[in-house]
């Protein structure tokens, strides 16, 4: 009976990986794959993930089920981080995910149970976001977010595409460190979103997948926290892979922000149901590191310490690399502004073949570049082959 199926395409950021791996080519640059690399090329383990690891080997007692709805502490003190007191607890439905992309299906379940027309999407985004919600079944309206050669958002394509849509439809929203341009909108422009959502009767559905990794750990979410004091209702889908480096341990959560306590009750009872007959229960281990990490001082300050070295560390090489772009491209000047682990370059497909087969560059199609992917030392030689097309 499998002879009925179609062989499905590979996911190319994916083969990717592969091509790195197999050139042999010294000097080698990997700008694809979207994780945290150091100074050496690894992606690290928090120093308090490893503190809160030991603290968990030697006093964990048991491996039994968290239940559908995840580890419960972990959530609360996840909310915190995000939303700090902006809604109040109990008009908050949180169920722990596997991973951010576990958060934004069940998300996207959650949109079809309800009867949603569709979701909102700004071009170009992540690329497992329409696979996502075409998967739940949602129909999806795009919208141009970002010009690639002014390197600018497009604000006034957002506001159209917010006033074009019906009642009940949902919005997607990246809630800082877009990915994958770096993209920024202002306090003035979240607000504006805020008002306009709540005006047409829309859903927010925010993305949150780099907390500390844009313009800080409370600047990240200000423009989230604006939305939540405007809207009555909303889905935030968090991701801990990037903020705590838990990758492989896929650790996430969605919350639903609803009107009522009774509405929060239900929205967590759905949720915790398309779960259940989803994956059933969640993996424990990332939750309770993060919990361990978030319900101690001393460890949530030295997580804090360590995330805002990354931060400034992407930040350094984003000046540096505007700085010798610009002169090859005037607009690529603006990535220094940009946030997050993400830009799009304006390079052809051609060009991108090019960096990859004469100089041992990789990177997707598109030209989007993991700015975390480059060590400081590399920066020169990097920039001088990009300006050499």
């Amino acid at each position: 009976m499998f002879d009925a199926l179609a062989r499905q395409p590979d996911d190319p950021l994916l083969a990717l990986i592969g091509l790195f791996r197999a050139d042999e080519r010294p000097g080698k640059v990997d700008l694809g794959v979207g994780v945290y690399r150091d100074e050496t090329g690894r992606t690290p383990i928090f120093r308090a993930v490893k503190a809160a690891e030991k603290r968990l080997l030697e006093t964990q007692e048991t491996k039994a089920y968290v239940g559908p709805e995840g580890d419960l502490a972990f959530l609360d003190h996840l909310w915190k981080l995000v939303a700090g007191d902006t809604v109040e607890r109990s008009r908050v439905a949180g169920v722990q995910t596997p991973g951010g992309s576990g958060a934004l299906r069940l998300a996207a379940d959650l949109l079809a149970r309800i009867g949603g027309r569709g979701i909102w999407l700004g071009l170009p985004s992540w690329p497992n976001h329409p696979p996502i919600f075409k998967a739940a079944g949602l129909t999806i309206a795009t919208y141009d977010f970002f010009d690639i050669p002014s390197q600018s958002v497009i604000f006034d394509n957002v506001v159209s595409a917010l006033e074009g849509a019906a009642p009940g439809d949902a919005v997607l929203l990246h809630a800082s460190c877009h990915n994958p341009t770096g993209g920024v909108l202002s306090v003035a422009q979240w607000l504006e979103i805020a008002t306009l959502v709540n005006q047409r009767g829309l859903l927010p559905l925010v993305d949150l997948a780099y907390q500390g990794f844009g313009r800080g750990l409370e600047q990240d979410v200000a423009g989230l926290r604006h939305l939540l004091g405007v809207v009555p209702e909303a889905l935030v889908a968090v991701s801990c892979s990037k903020s705590f480096g838990l990758y492989r341990e896929r650790t996430g959560a969605i919350f639903g922000v609803t009107a009522s306590p009774a509405s929060a009750d239900t929205v967590r009872s759905n949720l915790a149901g398309i779960a259940r007959t989803s994956y059933s229960m969640p993996p424990d281990h990332g939750a309770a590191v993060v919990r361990t990490i978030l319900a101690d001082p001393e460890l949530q300050r030295d997580w804090a310490e360590e995330l805002e070295a990354m931060r400034l560390r992407m930040t350094g090489i984003r000046q540096a690399l505007a700085e010798g772009l610009r002169g090859r491209w005037q607009s690529l000047g603006a990535v220094a502004e940009q946030e997050g682990m993400f830009s799009i370059l304006p390079l052809t497909e051609a060009e991108v073949m090019r960096l990859r087969t004469e100089h041992a560059i990789y990177m997707p199609a598109s030209g989007r570049i993991n700015i975390a992917g480059l060590k400081t030392a590399e920066v020169a030689d990097v920039i001088a082959k990009f300006t050499s097309l």
